[in-house]
């Protein structure tokens, strides 16, 4: 199924300080409803979505970009498409297999302070309202 899907190269974002050859696993609470254990790990092919999700990520670390590859099946993620959206525009995917850290990636566009509250306001806004719904 995962051949199918995207070629890559993919891109995961955090604030967490990995290295190469790290594998990020599922398990971890959600960066939007903190109250929901993570079944996937998640990815694209778009470094700067990947620097979104790690710019809206948990903790306070600095936020990174990593090259990544998954280990295993992957699918495109139901939270931004068909279920949500049609087809997968963000080029998003999820895995619950393991991801490997290939290399951090330096060249992704940072959010400004008003862009980057915007986003906050929008996840509040969903985190208040039920159709918000992460599909896990």
């Amino acid at each position: 199924m995962s051949a199918a899907l995207d070629a890559g190269p993919f891109f995961h974002g955090t604030k967490a300080d990995l290295r190469v050859g790290d594998l990020l696993t599922a398990g971890f609470r959600s960066n939007y409803r903190p109250e929901i254990v993570m079944n996937h790990v998640y990815f694209t092919a778009l470094p700067d979505g990947a620097g979104l999700a790690a710019e809206l990520a948990a903790g306070d670390g600095e936020p990174r970009v990593y090259e990544v590859e998954p280990t295993g099946a992957f699918e495109d993620d139901p939270n931004v498409t068909d279920k949500k959206f049609p087809g997968n525009p963000t080029r998003s995917y999820r895995s619950a297999e393991p991801i490997r850290i290939v290399r951090e990636v330096a060249d992704w566009t940072r959010l400004t302070p008003d862009e980057l509250r915007s986003w906050r306001e929008r996840l509040a806004a969903l985190r208040a309202d039920e159709r918000g719904e992460i599909i896990n």
